[in-house]
């Protein structure tokens, strides 16, 4: 029973003391700004026929379609190409700061922001992808994900060593950046409120049950602001227990991350099982031989060509994805299907043409990528980085209050 006890009080102690997965967390928020980013700035010349007001789904049609579904849309609040414009360049810039880790507790929600509203205006775009990126981009937001590889990361080590040579207390810079970003942000959301026509509930029709989209980013948007107040006093009891809140919240996130792709992984092999071309082991011939599938008609032919290449494929494809839910304990077994299935997807990129899906994937499969290893990747880009950057110095970016951005 003490024993039971003792650890009981452990894991507690490790759910509420530490965020954990900073490293994963940091991967996932890197890859999935990066494909996002990329995404947008590859459809910039269409960008109007795809999302704007002169694509074929029209304005009227996409406010009737969220008016049913109850989807999170900036995009139907107003039927102009300059607020088209306006949503559409603060998706990039979000993206590359979030990408960056540059106030990633805002930029996360205005990433948010930016995914749902543009997917949702034009939901039949989209390669399998774009699922991946708006479930991860909702779940970015729980996540403390600028610990480490960040801008804020890298200005928490340098205010904190700044602190130890001058011999001053423990406690939060003033941030004058910070405060006027929250201000706006408050600001543009009461002026959202005021002129969306009753788009921005509070009640209802939201993310969760009774709560509106309104009143989950008047949410955010408060605790940011108590975050700050409670930073001015590090040792107090309220820093105490938001900060213990943030971690159990960024912990719990995390662990629906990572079911995510269990189940992301578990639904595609197992309805793969149930289909005949994947059971004789001919499903890959097909796309293989579609013109819209096939970015390199000759490298598809070579490997169409041969069947036991494709039966190998088409079969070993499902039994990676079948067995992966169950490898997640083993830790050698899961490494190796971590490989092979990175190594599917960028198959997949250059077969099928499909990079972007081949992005988010991979994104999604860092979660699972062991802490040695990113270390190792983060300790070889540092040295290229010096290379290029001789005179580049500074703090290390990784810090105990990094995502208090």
């Amino acid at each position: 029973m003490a024993r039971a006890e003792a650890a009981c009080i452990r894991g507690y102690h490790r759910v509420t003391g530490l965020a954990l997965g900073p490293y994963q967390s940091a991967v996932i928020r890197i890859g999935f700004a990066f494909t996002w980013l990329c995404f947008l700035l590859r459809e910039w010349p269409y960008r109007r026929e795809l999302y704007g007001p002169q694509g074929p789904f029209s304005f009227d049609m996409a406010r009737q379609l969220t008016d049913g579904n109850h989807a999170f849309s900036v995009l139907v609040w107003w039927d102009s190409t300059a607020w088209f414009e306006v949503v559409y360049a603060l998706a990039i810039a979000s993206s590359a700061l979030l990408m960056l880790g540059w106030r990633t507790r805002t930029m996360s929600v205005l990433f948010m922001i930016g995914v749902l509203s543009l997917q949702n205006r034009s939901i039949f775009l989209g390669d399998g992808g774009d699922n991946v990126i708006h479930l991860m981009a909702t779940y970015l937001v729980l996540t403390r994900c600028g610990q480490v590889w960040s801008l804020d990361a890298r200005r928490a080590a340098r205010e904190a060593a700044r602190r130890q040579v001058d011999g001053e207390p423990e406690r939060a810079p003033r941030d004058m950046t910070g405060m006027v970003l929250w201000a706006l942000a408050g600001a543009s959301l009461f002026l959202a409120q005021l002129l969306t026509d009753d788009r921005l509930r509070l009640t209802a029709d939201g993310p969760l049950p009774g709560l509106g989209w309104g009143a989950v980013l008047w949410g955010l948007w408060a605790v940011q602001g108590l975050w700050w107040l409670a930073r001015r006093r590090p040792r107090g009891d309220l820093h105490g227990v938001l900060d213990a809140l943030a971690n159990l919240v960024h912990n719990a996130g995390l662990l629906v991350i990572m079911a995510e792709v269990c189940l992301i992984y578990a639904t595609a092999g197992w309805y793969k099982i149930q289909g005949s071309r994947w059971q004789d082991g001919t499903a890959l011939y097909y796309p293989l031989h579609l013109d819209y599938f096939s970015p390199w008609p000759a490298l598809a032919d070579l490997l169409a060509g041969s069947g036991v290449v494709v039966m190998l494929l088409s079969y070993g494809t499902v039994m990676v994805q079948v067995a992966f839910p169950f490898t997640v304990f083993n830790r050698r077994i899961k490494n190796v299907l971590i490989v092979v299935m990175m190594l599917e997807h960028i198959g997949i990129a250059i077969l099928l043409g499909l990079p972007f899906f081949s992005l988010a994937m991979i994104a999604a499969d860092a979660v699972f990528l062991p802490t040695g290893f990113l270390l190792w990747v983060g300790r070889r880009l540092g040295r290229i980085r010096g290379r290029l950057l001789p005179t580049a110095g500074g703090a290390p970016a990784s810090a105990p209050e990094a995502g208090a951005g």
